[in-house]
């Protein structure tokens, strides 16, 4: 028996000595890189603040935060997502959040409350909440604090310009974290809406009557719902309160650079309503820009393509980085 194991291994160690040599008859090939592209890290679900939904209601509003590798702070691209003012899914545009963290900035996607439950100016006053929350915790996501950005599109376009002109006011600062300053250096308004008495400006009559109706959603929105409190019949009926909750009332010289873009396609949000904003910026010597997209809707594709990426990515580079 004995020497029966002794042949065993004897034949099993020649075999893996032959597969060896065998082995080296093959090789690996091999690569040589210079690294360019930092490894990001995904930080999910965090919360930044909670509170009542028409007092009664517990909510909790959460952000998700991309970090490029790097040891030295890195500016910050606080992401605004739209949801037609009824939504706040900070799932969206992960493309291009992404493309933005491998330009070497930290990206934060936001929650907001919304219509019904909620109206304005509650929604701006989250994302104001949030970026003070991130400079609050800047040393845990290695956020340089002194460059600061925001970005939205649709109705996160809409609040993105709505944190640019409202830009060192202190009346939608609410919540905590109040020692902290939720300014920021530029703004990026994707497709968002500047006057909420004509977002339809562009469309056919139809449109703007659904647009005027009470149950539209920019109504609820600024005015709430008659049963808790708000105001019926529609956002033209209100002017004081439309005004109140657009953002192109607040424009002034105060305002940060803006980029504003729209595609000619789009069917939900008239391509007119950055076209306000930016005449309006440029009339008060704001520093703004505006590009028109060909065939582009209302989200979509044309909005991951890599020349309407490089437009955003140089225009935070401009103003966070150089």
């Amino acid at each position: 028996m004995r020497k029966f194991l002794l042949a065993l291994m004897l034949v099993v160690l020649f075999a893996s000595l032959s597969f060896a040599e065998e082995a080296k008859k093959f090789e690996s090939k091999v690569i040589n890189i210079e690294p360019t592209a930092n490894a990001i890290n995904l930080y999910e679900n965090i919360p930044f603040a909670q509170g009542f939904w028409r007092g009664s209601q517990l909510y909790a509003l959460h952000m998700d935060i991309l970090v490029p590798a790097g040891k030295e702070p890195m500016p910050l691209i606080v992401f605004i997502t739209g949801g037609g003012f009824i939504m706040s899914p900070k799932n969206n545009w992960i493309q291009q959040r992404m493309r933005l963290a491998e330009a070497g900035y930290v990206v934060a996607s936001i929650e907001y409350r919304y219509a019904p439950l909620s109206k304005f100016p509650l929604p701006l006053e989250d994302c104001k909440t949030a970026i003070r929350w991130l400079r609050a915790h800047a040393d845990m996501y290695n956020i340089d604090v002194n460059r600061v950005g925001v970005l939205g599109n649709s109705a996160g376009g809409y609040l993105s310009a709505f944190v640019g002109v409202t830009n060192g006011m202190k009346e939608f600062d609410k919540g905590d974290f109040l020692d902290y300053s939720s300014d920021v250096l530029c703004a990026a308004d994707i497709f968002g809406i500047s006057d909420l008495t004509n977002i339809g400006m562009d469309y056919d009559e139809e449109n703007q009557k659904g647009h005027a109706s009470a149950g539209a959603t920019e109504a609820l929105w600024a005015l709430g719902t008659p049963t808790f409190g708000g105001k019926d019949g529609g956002i033209l009926a209100h002017p004081k309160e439309a005004a109140y909750a657009s953002p192109i009332t607040y424009v002034s010289e105060k305002s940060v650079p803006m980029l504003l873009m729209h595609g000619t396609k789009d069917t939900l949000v008239s391509p007119g309503q950055t076209d306000l904003l930016f005449q309006a910026l440029k009339a008060k010597g704001v520093e703004a820009e505006r590009y028109v997209v060909t065939n582009a809707e209302h989200g979509g594709a044309y909005w991951v393509q890599e020349p309407v990426m490089k437009i955003m990515v140089d225009f935070f580079d401009k103003y966070l980085k150089k």
